[in-house]
């Protein structure tokens, strides 16, 4: 029988730092608007507080999820030491405190609400009370800082971007026009005069799902057209939003068929008209396309960063994971030459190499100074970065593609007039193939090729993961080495026929196929940059020709092919 307990990891360097939230015996609190649910509309402002914060206060579920997404702090795992003992392993972070609901689970009112937070910051903690918009537009805001007055705490208001204006911006709808500069924001309720509406400024509706027939009928028989165009949009300023147009006389029925939801916004007006010309978040190439990232986690930061901003949701599944080597003495021993001066290049072909090397020297107390007289070569761009990163500039990076073939390419002959010492460092992963060796040999030159990390295949990713791949739930997958395609397949099975194959190059698309999968998008150039860009064309060209064919517009995983695809050759 396993035993269960809990485990914290450092929290990432974005969560430390000194305060910027007043700290009193008193408490503080900062009342801090979260925004309408896309964490990239949070303010600055808000974002520093959340950093230096030691509680936060939430009010929605999902405001745990959003907080560790600001914050760059992990999902909690658990992980099992070699008895089999299973640990929930937790990055460390601000501790959150359910403001939404009590511990019978039952909705807080704003009262009880207010108790929680004024108990919070009584224990003279850093406290942000997190909120969803802004904590003084339709929220309970105002009463709660009015307790916290009441309780001599001190605090702040932080307003956030409000669920009335930028869903409906996010659906394409503006609230005024030249011709229309009167807006209404109504929260519907069961007592209201819709007579007070029935001209013909723009009104925006919260919390209208339930009783949209009945608000419909009430403001034609106000004097309102039936005509009148009617937007309403579900989980605004997500990747799972969802727009509904209509009219006064068939919302109703037409928010049935499309089985919206709360929540969600509604926009009754002419400027409705205006979201066909103006709709530009839910046209995105990749807009809601799920999309499998087999990389590691310190591998997939921009990639999937550049994925959100087509409109993807994109799910990490890591495939490899990079060890120290099983004996450390060759590694040890050429760093040691390196400082000995025994080496006139080294060549770092990854990052992961860089980091190897960088974590040695520090093991042994050395910092970039050891380098100097030293010429350093890396394979692209990102090495190059991570090279700069430790205060060194790369002597030699390829001009053409970024590979051990560009290097080659670039790579001077020894000359033993101009260079002293004809020995390269190489400082590689173990299953690093033997090419760049093969080509420094031919230009004259000695090769220390020393295995600098292991990459070992990575646990299989649980259970409903690895249902989504074989069954076809991802829209897409992009493969970034041969590596993570073989790794893929080894630990969680083939992605289904359905699913869109993207690779990085030519060499990973062999391997593709050599694994049954026909490549859809390959990059022109070995760049994951380049990679997610060829994606989200393949996907604008494929919308664009459904919209052509007049087909509903869908995803690669609303549709499934009863076969599997087959490698194909050209």
């Amino acid at each position: 029988m396993t035993g269960r307990k809990i485990k914290t990891t450092p929290a990432p360097a974005s969560v430390q730092g000194p305060s910027t939230i007043p700290s009193q015996a008193r408490g503080w609190v900062a009342f801090v608007g979260s925004g309408p649910g896309d964490p990239d509309l949070l303010t600055v402002r808000a974002a520093e507080l959340l950093r230096d914060a030691e509680v936060v206060v939430t009010e929605l579920p999902e405001h745990a999820a959003f907080v560790r997404a600001v914050l760059g702090i992990p999902e909690p795992r658990m992980v099992a030491d070699e008895d089999g003992n299973e640990t929930l392993e937790e990055a460390a972070g601000p501790e959150i405190v359910d403001g939404g609901f009590g511990p019978d689970g039952q909705p807080l009112t704003h009262a009880n609400r207010a108790k929680v937070v004024v108990k919070q910051a009584r224990r003279g903690l850093r406290v942000v009370r997190l909120m969803n918009g802004d904590p003084f537009l339709y929220a309970s805001g105002p009463e709660e800082a009015q307790a916290c007055a009441k309780a001599d705490i001190g605090f702040e208001i932080v307003p956030g971007v409000s669920s009335a204006t930028a869903v409906p911006a996010y659906a394409g709808v503006p609230l005024t026009t030249r011709n229309n500069r009167e807006v209404a924001v109504v929260t519907c309720g069961e007592k209201i005069d819709w007579s007070r509406y029935a001209d013909n400024r723009t009104l925006v509706l919260l919390s209208a799902v339930g009783s949209i027939g009945d608000i419909a009928k009430a403001l034609i028989d106000a004097g309102r057209s039936a005509t009148t165009p009617v937007a309403m949009t579900q989980s605004g300023t997500t990747t799972t939003q969802s727009t509904v147009t209509s009219t006064l006389e068939r919302i109703a029925a037409d928010a049935r068929a499309a089985k919206i939801a709360p929540p969600a916004i509604t926009v009754v007006g002419d400027v409705v008209n205006l979201r066909e010309t103006l709709s530009w978040f839910e046209t995105k190439p990749l807009f809601g396309w799920r999309v499998l990232v087999p990389r590691t986690k310190e591998q997939a930061g921009s990639l999937t960063s550049r994925l959100r901003g087509y409109g993807a949701v994109p799910e990490e599944v890591p495939t490899i994971s990079v060890e120290p080597p099983r004996n450390p003495q060759q590694m040890d021993k050429a760093v040691r030459g390196l400082v000995e001066g025994r080496y006139e290049w080294i060549a770092f072909t990854s990052v992961n190499a860089v980091k190897a090397v960088r974590e040695k020297f520090e093991e042994y107390g050395l910092d970039a100074r050891a380098f100097s007289g030293l010429k350093i070569a890396a394979v692209g761009d990102k090495t190059a970065a991570a090279i700069a990163a430790w205060g060194l500039r790369a002597d030699l990076v390829p001009s053409g593609q970024q590979s051990a073939a560009g290097l080659l390419e670039d790579w001077p002959p020894y000359d033993d007039v101009l260079d002293p010492i004809n020995r390269v460092f190489l400082p590689r992963a173990d299953i690093a193939t033997e090419n760049l060796v093969a080509g420094l040999i031919d230009l004259g030159w000695e090769c220390d090729d020393v295995t600098a990390y292991r990459t070992v295949r990575a646990t299989p990713p649980p259970a409903p993961t690895r249902d989504a791949i074989k069954s076809g739930k991802f829209d897409a997958v992009v493969f970034t080495s041969s590596s993570t395609v073989r790794n893929l397949v080894g630990i969680a099975g083939k992605p289904h026929a359905s699913t869109v194959i993207a690779v990085i190059g030519p060499a990973t698309a062999k391997t593709a196929e050599e694994h049954g999968l026909r490549v859809d998008v390959m990059a022109s150039e070995p760049s994951v940059e380049v990679l997610v860009d060829a994606l989200a064309d393949f996907g604008a060209t494929r919308r664009a020709s459904l919209v052509e064919s007049g087909q509903p517009v869908t995803k690669p995983s609303d549709r499934k092919p009863s076969t599997r695809r087959r490698a194909t050759t050209s």
